[in-house]
């Protein structure tokens, strides 16, 4: 073995340690990776050859005939990562498409870089962990912008029973009370005393101090949690021809429910673009083909994560206009077109109706 090889050797050595290294800290804050890549190009460098002005080149030579991949600061800092697909991105348990699938990764959903690896990425999104192809995933500036269009903020409730006014006021009306546990999303959390929600389409404000508020990211289900719910739209699928779009009265009452939870507070109008948002799912190859299947997809409607929908779907308190809009959307009306997607109004281009905008 010449001198060079045995040098290119102890680099690779020492690389793939690094590498690894690496790899275990990518949460770590930004400045510190700053400093940890300083350190890799000048400590390592010293060590093959000292006072070498071309060390960074031989570094470089030996990360790309090993096939390396340093993920850059940016995706270290943030470690987020995108799904950059019309349908789904099969998640295998290696970077090989000869590998075993684990999972999918759905449009709009996302999660955090664990490595990356001969143009793969291993990921981890919800209960999902393994590798996904670059070629259909964002990464940087294009997740943040993507993830900041597509995800919501949340508040979860962490009281017994929470009030929500009608104003950032002690003193204003109560729209209606959540209970301990209760998911909803966001309008704005500007202010540090009250955060503004979207309780059944209106806004509502509740006490800073009695939720927890996160940012979401819908994410993908491993094969486990795809045949457990391919087995309840099944279930839910008996005795209903959904080719024609034709259901019966369970059903129908279960999309008036999501309707109620979404929009319950708008215009008879915003109540039946949800509706039909739902149905041109149904009708879409993207989505279930099922109405149940639509609602209780994975990470789509919070009123379905958070059982919202179930409570008011058993109560059989549901509103006489929410009925007649999900009877129109299933007999195929709709006032949005095709449109597959609605959220609260926040200046992006789309149909907007009441406080919502449909694309």
């Amino acid at each position: 073995m010449t001198k060079s090889r045995r040098m290119l050797v102890v680099c690779a050595g020492l690389l793939c340690s690094i590498f690894l290294s690496m790899q275990m800290s990518m949460t770590a804050q930004a400045s510190n990776t700053k400093n940890y890549v300083n350190d890799l190009n000048g400590g390592v460098a010293s060590i093959l050859d000292p006072g070498s002005k071309n060390s960074t080149e031989v570094i470089n030579a030996t990360v790309q005939e090993l096939n390396l991949t340093f993920p850059s600061e940016e995706e270290i800092s943030s470690g987020l990562v995108m799904a950059n697909v019309r349908d789904a991105v099969n998640v295998r348990s290696d970077a090989s498409e000869d590998a075993s699938k684990v999972g999918k990764l759905y449009k709009d959903c996302g999660g955090t870089i664990l490595e990356r690896r001969d143009g793969w990425t291993k990921i981890q999104s919800g209960t999902l962990i393994g590798w996904a192809k670059d070629e259909y995933l964002l990464f940087g500036d294009d997740a943040k912008a993507l993830a900041n269009d597509v995800g919501r903020m949340i508040a979860q409730i962490n009281t017994e029973t929470l009030r929500v006014r009608t104003e950032a006021d002690q003193e204003a009306g109560v729209l209606g009370l959540l209970p301990k546990g209760d998911i909803v999303d966001v309008v704005d959390n500007s202010n540090p005393e009250w955060v503004c929600i979207d309780y059944e389409g209106a806004d509502g404000y509740v006490s800073a101090e009695y939720v927890t508020v996160d940012f979401q990211i819908d994410s993908g289900e491993t094969l486990e949690e795809i045949k457990a719910r391919e087995a309840a739209e099944r279930e839910a699928k008996r005795h209903v021809n959904y080719g024609e779009y034709t259901t019966d009265a369970d059903t129908t009452q279960l999309l008036a429910a999501l309707i109620q939870c979404e929009a319950g507070c708008e215009s008879y109008e915003g109540q039946l673009a949800v509706g039909a948002v739902v149905m041109n799912r149904v009708r879409s190859g993207a989505y279930p083909s099922s109405i149940h299947g639509v609602i209780y997809a994975s990470g789509q409607f919070t009123p379905a994560l958070n059982g919202k929908v179930n409570t008011v779907y058993e109560s059989g308190k549901i509103n006489a206009s929410c009925i007649k809009a999900a009877e129109e959307a299933i007999s195929g009306v709709s006032n949005v077109g095709d449109l597959t997607h609605f959220r609260r109004n926040n200046g992006r281009d789309g149909i907007v109706i009441g406080n919502h905008v449909f694309y």
